[in-house]
């Protein structure tokens, strides 16, 4: 279980006596905002041991720190193994219906190229290790579709053309502040940068011609070039999320089933 928030602060002074509000999301944590003198932050206190397929606490905040010297994430104030203290940004999360609009795309394309050009970080992304995780957890998924990800999977080279990636970019982690910042760092390691794309695409189910401007602005209009190689990615991400999703207790079945269908007629 997380520790009491406020006995946390107690030992930070700059924010003890918070006002503590606890927020919606979060997985592998409990969300508070604080709010002190004017100031606000971000608390999150981890409610059980990391795996491997996360980041620690501190890798986290390394990571975050590099994004946030470079304008692409908020700063972070304090970490250690179990906890993580940073800014809070105003900002307005990204929704599926905002990526429907051509100029939301172009600006996150250009955002992502600014992240991939980050330092490494040190720690590459296994996507074997990941899987092998979820299926230990799996159910409700017919043994067909599990076999057929692992199959997928497995069949997935290790990425050559390593970069700094955030690996979670679902909608909820992008935010307007007006310019573009990701949150959610505990999945960021080196990866083939079409994942980050990949998972833009695939989980927010955008059109055939969504994805080609978005790997189009990625490109500098050169983006026909390099499909097959998200393809490829797409086809990995899909794989991963429909484990994940039915390897999470209380995970909709209704996208479960869908998703899994996907993977089932996927032909990219």
């Amino acid at each position: 279980m997380a520790q009491d928030p406020a006995t946390i602060l107690a030992g930070i002074p700059e924010w003890r006596g918070a006002e503590i509000e606890q927020l919606c999301g979060g997985y592998n944590n409990v969300t508070y905002k604080l709010t002190k003198d004017r100031k606000s932050a971000v608390l999150k206190l981890d409610v059980s041991q990391r795996d491997e397929t996360l980041n620690s606490r501190s890798a986290e905040a390394q990571i975050q720190t590099l994004a946030a010297q470079a304008g692409l994430a908020p700063t972070v104030i304090f970490a250690d193994e179990r906890m993580y203290l940073g800014e809070y940004v105003e900002g307005t999360a990204l929704t599926r219906g905002s990526l429907g609009e051509d100029e939301n795309l172009r600006r996150l394309a250009k955002t992502l190229k600014k992240l991939h050009a980050l330092p490494l970080t040190g720690r590459s992304f296994d996507a074997r290790v990941a899987a092998k995780r979820y299926v230990e957890k799996v159910s409700g998924l017919e043994p067909s579709i599990v076999e057929q990800c692992q199959r997928i999977i497995e069949s997935m080279r290790l990425p050559q053309n390593l970069c700094c990636c955030h690996n979670d970019l679902v909608v909820e982690n992008i935010l307007a502040t007006p310019e573009l910042v990701f949150i959610d760092w505990e999945y960021a390691c080196d990866n083939d940068p079409f994942f980050d794309l990949a998972t833009v695409i695939e989980h927010h189910e955008l059109s055939d011609a969504q994805a080609d401007l978005l790997l189009d602005t990625y490109f500098n209009g050169d983006g026909r070039r390099w499909q097959s190689n998200l393809e490829k990615q797409r086809r990995l991400y899909l794989a991963l999320y429909c484990l994940w999703l039915a390897s999470r207790p209380g995970s909709d079945v209704m996208l479960v089933r869908r998703v899994a269908e996907r993977v089932a007629t996927s032909c990219f």
